[in-house]
C-alpha cells in the first residue's frame, strides 16, 4: 500500500481486519490483493464471493493459482526482494526489483506501475522458483553468519569482511558466478582446505560448521567444473489497475483472515 501510494496512482479505500467479514471485499474494485500468509491464502480466498469483473492476486512466492480456485481472474505478483520493515519495503518496492507474476495481465500492469520488472514464472516451477529465492536470500544470510561466527574466534567483527562480501556478490552478478569464483577450493588447493577444516573443528558446533564449509566447498568445486546458465525472460506490461484491494495479514499466528486493504488508482 505504502509503495503504491508513493506513487500517486493509488488511493487506499479501507481495512478489514480480524474479526471482520472479507465476503464483499472483492466487490467494486479492480483488484483484490491477498496478503496473509502462504497457509492462509486459500481459506481466506475461499471466504471472498467471486466477482467477475474482479482481478484476485496473491503475494505468495511459493503457491500457484489454484490456491485463488473460483475467482475467475486471478494472479499472483511475488517481490524478489526481502521486506523486513513497512518504511524499507515500500522503498524497496519502488527500487526497481524482479517480481514474479503469472495469471492476469494486471499483475504485470502492478509491476510496471511499481517501476519493477515483471518476469512469468508457471505454478509447475513454482517449487523451483521459490527453492532459488529461498537461496538466494535465506541461504545467503545463514553463509554470513557462519561468516560472523569464525570470525568472531580471532575477535573480529563481521564488516571487517563487508567489502569482501560485496565484491564478491556485485562480481557474481556482473561476470557471473563461475568466472567470479575465487578461493582454494577454485584451485584444487585442498591443504588449505584441510586446514579450514581443522580451525572449524575446534569451533562450538563444530560438526555444523562442518558440515556447511564442506558442502559449500563441494558447490564450489562443482562450479568450478560447470558451465554457467543464464535467462533472460523476457519483460512485459499489462492494462494499468484503476482500483485494488488487499487482504494482509493482521498477525503472524496464522489463525486470522487478515486485514482487506483497498487501493484505488487516482485519474
Amino acid at each position: 500500500m505504502a509503495a503504491l501510494d508513493a506513487g500517486g496512482d493509488y488511493e487506499a479505500r479501507g481495512a478489514l481486519g480480524r474479526g471482520a467479514s472479507v465476503a464483499d471485499a472483492a466487490r467494486d474494485v479492480d483488484l483484490l490483493v491477498i496478503a496473509t500468509p502462504d497457509g492462509e491464502v486459500r481459506r481466506v480466498a475461499a471466504m471472498v464471493t467471486p466477482v467477475a469483473t474482479t482481478v484476485v492476486i496473491h503475494l505468495s512466492g511459493s503457491l500457484g493459482l489454484d490456491v485463488l480456485e473460483g475467482h475467475p481472474r486471478r494472479g499472483s505478483l511475488h517481490p524478489l526482494m526481502p521486506l523486513p520493515t513497512p518504511s524499507l519495503g515500500a522503498e524497496r518496492l519502488r527500487s526497481g526489483i524482479t517480481f514474479a507474476v503469472s495469471g492476469d495481465p494486471m499483475t504485470r500492469a502492478l509491476a510496471v506501475a511499481l517501476g519493477g520488472r515483471a518476469v512469468e514464472v508457471d505454478d509447475r516451477d513454482r517449487t523451483s522458483y521459490h527453492a532459488a529465492a529461498s537461496i538466494a536470500a535465506n541461504h545467503l544470510v545463514a553463509l554470513i553468519g557462519q561468516v560472523e561466527r569464525v570470525a568472531a574466534t580471532i575477535g573480529l567483527p563481521l564488516d571487517a569482511f563487508s567489502g569482501l562480501l560485496r565484491a564478491a556478490t556485485d562480481d557474481a552478478l556482473a561476470l557471473g558466478p563461475r568466472r567470479a569464483l575465487t578461493g582454494p577450493a577454485r584451485r584444487g588447493d585442498w591443504d588449505t582446505v584441510e586446514r579450514h577444516r581443522t580451525a572449524l573443528s575446534g569451533m562450538a558446533g563444530h560438526r555444523t560448521e562442518l558440515a556447511a564449509y564442506d558442502a559449500m566447498v563441494g558447490l564450489a568445486r562443482r562450479l568450478s567444473m560447470d558451465t554457467a546458465v543464464t535467462d533472460d525472460p523476457a519483460v512485459g506490461s499489462g492494462p494499468p489497475a484503476r482500483e485494488a484491494a488487499a487482504l494482509d495479514p493482521s498477525d503472524r499466528d496464522g489463525t486470522g483472515p487478515g486485514r482487506a486493504v483497498t487501493v484505488e488508482q487516482v485519474a
